[in-house]
């Protein structure tokens, strides 16, 4: 877990600083899966809401206050897929983190190009989701004040650690988190972790962001 003493670009300097401030939408059609999601983030200090489908999430939207949606893939009716394409096309913008027990490979990368914040398979590990809300969450606060201004962006990357150089230009390939730790020799965990820090740095929450940014806009 993130140092709780740690303070980022929106101000927010405590975990519980963060907890008070966002909302986890989670969106399963197993309710023993919503159920037990809901109570485990509560039990961590986290506010969350929870829907059946992928239709009530989309009837009850409301774009704040900031936070993340945790996303099952295979749901009846609209499919995980389905409800994050659509949300881009209508432009609700909040980082999704999939939790899925029916990940592979082909549908990691393809949730990540069309801006997924992160990938992860049940039986998810709870330090691991934690992370990835966490993180997740600090950015979507960071995004609704605004982006960086261009000479903003060009110091954080200077002042970014080798190995945040070496992730941003994999991740500038498209390369998704199993690929980039198969060529950096690490573990997937821990390029998460520099990929967070690295959205983060950037007020950004998926890789279509992200390019956008190191374009310049």
């Amino acid at each position: 877990m993130t140092d709780q003493k740690q303070t980022d670009c929106s101000g927010l300097k405590t975990l519980e600083d963060l907890q008070r401030t966002v909302l986890i939408r989670i969106v399963d059609d197993d309710a023993e899966v919503r159920d037990a999601l809901s109570f485990m983030l509560s039990c961590r200090g986290w506010q969350t809401a929870a829907w059946g489908s992928a239709e009530e999430f989309l009837k009850a939207w409301r774009s704040t206050p900031p936070g993340c949606l945790l996303l099952d893939i295979r749901m009846p009716g609209m499919s995980g897929l389905e409800l994050q394409e659509r949300m881009k096309a209508q432009n609700l913008s909040l980082p999704i983190i999939f939790v899925t027990g029916h990940g592979d490979v082909p549908t990691a990368v393809r949730t990540l190009k069309l801006g997924a914040f992160d990938f992860l398979e049940k039986p998810v590990d709870a330090e691991a989701l934690a992370d990835a809300i966490e993180a997740a969450s600090r950015v979507s606060v960071e995004a609704s004040q605004g982006a960086l201004p261009k000479q903003a962006v060009e110091q954080i990357l200077a002042e970014m650690s080798p190995r945040e150089h070496e992730i941003t230009e994999l991740l500038k390939q498209g390369l998704a988190n199993h690929d980039i730790a198969e060529r950096l020799d690490l573990s997937d965990r821990t390029v998460q972790g520099h990929r967070n820090n690295i959205y983060k740095k950037l007020r950004v929450h998926n890789l279509k962001q992200f390019l956008t940014v190191l374009e310049g806009g």
